[in-house]
């Protein structure tokens, strides 16, 4: 796929016409294109007697076959059948905007339009494909306050060519630990309920992934395979079994697929971004990213406890002592879990009981706050709802208040409870929701938008998957939506080596992951111990730059860093605001390179990483611009490593390297390394 330089500002073009229909516009056999700016991707729009279809060609090979679109209603006329189309409307756009805070600053937002009308329903069909991929939705165009409509299933397919040889990498969907789940590289004929982002590599010259972008007000969409080759999208159901409950005037998420010639191709898309509307917040200037320490991985290895009925961790003491290695070391944050009454007893299953503005009696709010203010480390909030809705909903503004007022600007909220299990009562009555249901992505945005009114910033866990709201609503910082670091401690079993390799081309389509890197001491029980983390200490170092996510935490205890300087001075340096970044090479679940040009600086970090298989991989600095030296400050397995044995040996060396360098580095048994590249003033 061609690709074209990202400018500082390039320009807005539009172009717009009306097709209007006509006897051969009309005719069962006529077909509608629409191509990408490159014209690499080709989508085709078929009116048959009984469906509307589409496909999708990638490099004039049939990409996608055949395809069903359309939706049906429980009290309205169904978007299906025979549908004459009434008109269509082109627009190209071509704009570079600028993320307030990213994993890249500018952004261009270059695609080609249509607009389908239908003679005989009150649902448009919107269509952009863009060089990385396409997007497509269902648009009602009813009266806003003509009643609600009730849809019940929708008919959209991805009907792929050449799937018999083809390999997926999934997760499944509608189970209980929602996608908090080892991935699964299969062939797609064992594709069953899944999750999105779902990867796909249908050749050696093509991969994509499919999923959805700007989720408002609608229900998420799965994937389930029917008829072999056939993925059919699913829409989480309500309590009562209706999917969505909208407006006339709805719109769907956009269906999205994500497509290139390598999966390096897939992780420098921006399309779901793309398709987000801009910021919406104005200012958003008090939206900080940034590194964080935390009273967290001690209660997950058993050190300290959530609740008082036991070592209760969130103590003022425990606190100051955690702000105070925070301020040493150069962290702007310190998360502290636990310090609000409810945690007692079966919070997992009684999230009725939490309080969000009353303290457990030794945590003072007020003076951990002032003292870390002395300090110039904030505290940051959390909230555990334990999936009880209503009683968060009732607490939320003052909650959101009681921080604001003590200086707090970040809260990392928690949902914890079984898929299907959110807890939601009205009119005496309570009903359960998925996490991914209408209602629930509904909550989840209410959140946000009442956070942003007292200027807090949020961190998502259990959360609904990232579909590119961030663009929208700046505050929405990071969120979790897959398993992470925590599973290491007690999972069943821990993370997989070969887990972190996959997470790029997968989970981290959709957005940033708060993964919670950085854990130095890797066998806290011992090496032979199943609950370890399986990783050297090296790629501990290199998730830093690999996984995105504009807040990065210090996971591990600060007596552990204490004793391991060498990893904890990468940690405080690596930044976590980027000018640019590059997936630079990689297969997926194997191995992946990143590199990253920190913010307003000159500076530029790398990260490479692999699964449970020892490699070499080259380096290419090509990136680097030319007639400019740098030193490489290089953290990297020594020559022993391997996660299972010698988890621990770690080299620091400084190399210098210019645009046109190329090393060879050797990546441990699940290991990895973190460079840090400086220019050289001469």
């Amino acid at each position: 796929m061609k690709h074209t330089p990202v400018v500082l500002r390039f320009f807005a073009a539009f172009t717009l016409h009306l097709l209007f229909a006509s006897p051969a516009l009309s005719q069962q056999t006529n077909a509608i294109t629409l191509s990408s700016p490159d014209a690499d991707i080709v989508f085709t729009l078929q009116p048959k007697p009984d469906s509307l279809l589409y496909s999708v060609t990638f490099n004039d090979k049939p990409l996608i076959q055949n395809s069903r679109l359309g939706l049906r209603f429980a009290n309205a006329s169904d978007f299906d059948g025979q549908l004459n189309i009434a008109g269509v409307e082109r627009k190209t756009f071509d704009e570079t905007w600028q993320q307030p805070w990213g994993e890249t600053r500018h952004v261009r937002e270059h695609y080609n339009e249509m607009l389908v009308k239908f003679a005989d329903s009150a649902v448009n069909l919107r269509v952009r494909v863009f060089d990385d991929g396409i997007g497509f939705r269902y648009e009602g165009q009813g009266e806003k306050d003509a009643g609600s409509i009730s849809i019940i299933d929708d008919l959209t397919e991805f009907h792929f060519a050449d799937w018999q040889q083809a390999q997926a990498w999934w997760i499944p969907a509608q189970g209980w630990n929602r996608y908090e789940y080892q991935y699964s590289q299969t062939g797609f004929n064992e594709i069953q309920r899944v999750h999105t982002p779902l990867t796909l590599k249908l050749s050696d010259h093509a991969y994509v992934a499919i999923h959805e972008a700007a989720l408002v007000d609608f229900a998420a969409m799965y994937l389930e395979q029917r008829r072999p080759g056939v993925l059919k999208s699913m829409l989480v159901a309500r309590a009562d079994g209706v999917k969505v409950r909208a407006e006339h005037d709805f719109a769907s998420s956009w269906r999205t697929l994500q497509i290139g010639e390598k999966p390096t191709d897939l992780v420098n898309s921006h399309l779901i971004l793309n398709l987000n509307e801009p910021n919406k917040l104005g200012d958003v200037s008090w939206v900080k990213p940034g590194k964080y320490v935390g009273i967290w991985w001690g209660m997950h290895l058993g050190v300290h406890s959530w609740g008082t009925d036991g070592v209760h961790g969130a103590t003022t003491e425990r606190t100051k002592e955690y702000m105070d290695f925070a301020a040493k070391h150069g962290f702007d944050g310190v998360l502290v879990e636990g310090w609000n009454e409810g945690w007692d007893g079966e919070w997992f299953n009684n999230g009725d009981v939490f309080s969000f503005t009353q303290s457990y009696p030794d945590f003072d709010l007020k003076a951990v706050t002032d003292y870390g203010a002395k300090k110039g480390v904030k505290l940051i909030g959390h909230h555990e709802t334990s999936g009880s809705i209503t009683n968060y909903e009732k607490q939320m503004d003052d909650a959101y208040a009681l921080y604001a007022k003590h200086g707090v600007t970040q809260i990392k909220t928690g949902y914890v409870a079984d898929g299907g299990n959110t807890k939601w009562e009205q009119d005496g009555k309570t009903a359960y929701q998925w996490h991914d249901s209408q209602p629930m992505v509904n909550h989840y945005l209410k959140s946000i938008k009442l956070a942003a009114k007292h200027k807090l910033s949020i961190n998502t866990h259990e959360p609904i998957k990232d579909t590119g709201l961030r663009r929208t609503y700046p505050n929405w910082l990071t969120r979790e939506g897959a398993r992470g670091q925590e599973f290491n401690a007690w999972g069943s079993p821990p993370n997989f080596p070969e887990h972190t390799a996959i997470l790029p081309f997968t989970r981290m389509l959709a957005g940033p992951m708060d993964f919670t890197p950085g854990i130095v001491n890797l066998a806290y029980n011992g090496l032979d111990a199943e609950n370890r983390v399986r990783t050297t200490l090296a790629k501990q170092l290199a998730l830093y730059v690999v996984l995105y996510s504009p807040i990065h935490m210090a996971a591990d205890l600060p007596e552990h860093y204490e004793k391991r300087p060498d990893p904890l001075s990468f940690i405080k340096m690596v930044a976590t605001d980027w000018e640019q970044s590059i997936a630079l090479d990689g297969m997926v679940g194997e191995y992946i390179v990143m590199a990253r040009q920190q913010r307003d600086s000159e500076n530029w970090f790398v990260g490479a990483l692999t699964n449970d298989d020892a490699r070499s991989v080259t380096l290419d600095f090509s990136f680097l611009p030319a007639n400019k030296a740098y030193n490489a400050t290089i953290y990297q397995d020594g020559k022993d490593a391997n996660w299972k044995t010698n988890p621990y040996a770690l080299d620091v060396i400084n190399q210098r390297v210019t645009h046109t360098t190329k090393l060879t580095q050797w990546l441990a048994s699940s290991g990895g390394v973190a460079i840090k590249l400086e220019p050289v003033n001469e």
